[in-house]
């Protein structure tokens, strides 16, 4: 994890009076490796353009007995991670359209499945970063695509490949996939702090990103948007945020 299910799965181990260990790039944000590493958990690094973090994560499991809970590609991980849309369409009521960030896709699968469930006729799009579109190339192959490991400020969606889960769900439910770029989803950061008093990792952003910048067309009347996270340090929120592009 690059850092946001790394702090849930460390989160939920300390409560229940066990340990977890986890894999994180060598280059994720300081703050969400830090907060890991504040619940207990033990941090275990590597690098994400030369190693593959799923056969690492295996060989540790296998190696030290532990149980492996994968960031996407997991029913029970999709379904928590859907009570997001679940929880706003039960505030809401029924929506138009319902945009959400897409990395690994579990995000955008839990919640088209409990958004599409509960009111089938609202659109489901995904926002990915322009330097990491697995996820819309493998729906318009209609299989897997791997693209080269997103270099991208949005670090929580620097996914190479779609989970096997996922794109299963996301290829049967989802109405499309729209692309951000870095610029537009700092500009979009910027606005959700300036104008919604709301703190926004990079990741978080680009469905506010997608929306800002006229990328869902046409414009439903009713729309909600999943803001993914907050996990940014001030000192990286300023140096992204600081100056106006």
């Amino acid at each position: 994890s690059s850092g946001n299910h790394a702090q849930a799965v460390a989160l939920a181990a300390r409560e229940l009076g066990s340990t977890a260990v986890i894999v994180m790039p060598e280059d994720a944000p300081p703050a969400k490796r830090a907060a890991a590493a504040g619940y207990g958990a033990e941090i275990v690094t590597y690098d994400r353009y030369r190693e593959d973090r799923a056969a690492i994560a295996e060989a540790l499991a296998a190696e030290r007995g532990l149980a492996l809970i994968p960031p996407y590609d997991h029913p029970h991980v999709v379904a928590g991670q859907g009570t997001a849309a679940l929880e706003l369409v039960e505030e809401t009521g029924p929506l138009d359209a319902l945009i959400a960030p897409v990395g690994g896709g579990g995000l955008i699968a839990g919640c088209a499945i409990a958004v599409k469930g509960l009111h089938p006729a609202t659109r489901v799009v995904g926002v990915e970063p322009e330097a990491g579109d697995d996820t819309r190339r493998s729906l318009e192959a209609g299989r897997r695509v791997t693209v080269p490991v997103p270099r991208t400020i949005a670090d929580g969606q620097a996914v190479a490949t779609p989970g096997e889960l996922t794109f299963a769900v996301n290829r049967r439910l989802l109405d499309g996939v729209v692309l951000v770029s870095d610029d537009e989803i700092v500009d979009a950061m910027r606005f959700a702090f300036e104008r919604l008093k709301t703190v926004l990792e990079p990741s978080g952003a680009t469905g506010l990103a997608a929306l800002l910048n006229g990328r869902i067309d046409p414009l439903p009347r009713r729309i909600g948007v999943v803001l993914s996270g907050g996990n940014v340090d001030a000192a990286r929120f300023a140096e992204l945020c600081g100056t106006p592009r």
